[in-house]
């Protein structure tokens, strides 16, 4: 076990190498290849892969450039870590430094008809966690009724209100302490049937941000 720690210990970056790490992940969440990223900033490949590695510093200036090209405000790149030690501040997120998932997305609340946090640290890994808020009421949508099909797998727990689940042609009816898991190539969709606000609990793989 004290390996287990130290190895993460000494895996914490420093101030360069997380800002990078951030970088790479949403470029990655985002589908876009460091060629992508490269014509959208007019940065070279090479000094983009140094700057998500963290050999080179970033600045001011391409920090809202590479926000702007992958749709996001550039305090993204930073988030909260508090916590006495290095393993706290690496593998906790406090409720009060989630942040707001939602804002990555292209599509607005009012289409969606919900707005997410993510609460794993990071959008690393093979999956990620996320909560879900939904207000009564259905989405905007274009055409609600065709669900969402896209590669790859959704686990959920409903830990407050009701919530409607449609899979396919059934329409499934979720209360708080039910769980739920799918191939995500299923065609699905979600909606508040209730007075009242429902909240979710996702782990989603693979990790992608482009609703």
């Amino acid at each position: 076990m004290r390996s287990s720690q130290q190895d993460v210990t000494r895996q914490t970056p420093g101030p360069e190498a997380s800002v990078g790490a951030e970088i790479r992940e949403l470029r990655k969440a985002r589908g876009f290849t460091l060629k992508t990223l490269s014509e959208r900033t007019g940065r070279s490949i090479a000094y983009l892969s140094r700057i998500e590695r963290g050999d080179s510093r970033i600045s001011v200036d391409l920090l809202h450039d590479i926000g702007t090209a992958l749709n996001v405000d550039p305090r993204w790149f930073f988030p909260e870590r508090s916590g006495k030690g290095p393993l706290e501040r690496a593998c906790v997120v406090r409720a009060r430094a989630r942040r707001p998932l939602s804002q990555l997305y292209t599509r607005s609340f009012a289409e969606l008809g919900f707005q997410d946090e993510l609460l794993s640290g990071s959008l690393a890994g093979g999956y990620y966690m996320i909560l879900s808020r939904f207000p009564p009421g259905p989405s905007q949508l274009e055409h609600p009724e065709e669900g969402y099909v896209f590669e790859g797998e959704q686990h959920g727990l409903v830990i407050k209100g009701r919530m409607e689940m449609t899979l396919g042609d059934e329409v499934i009816v979720l209360e708080a302490g039910d769980s739920f898991s799918y191939d995500s190539m299923l065609p699905h969709r979600f909606r508040n049937p209730g007075s009242s606000e429902a909240e979710v609990v996702w782990s989603m793989a693979p990790v992608r941000i482009n609703w």
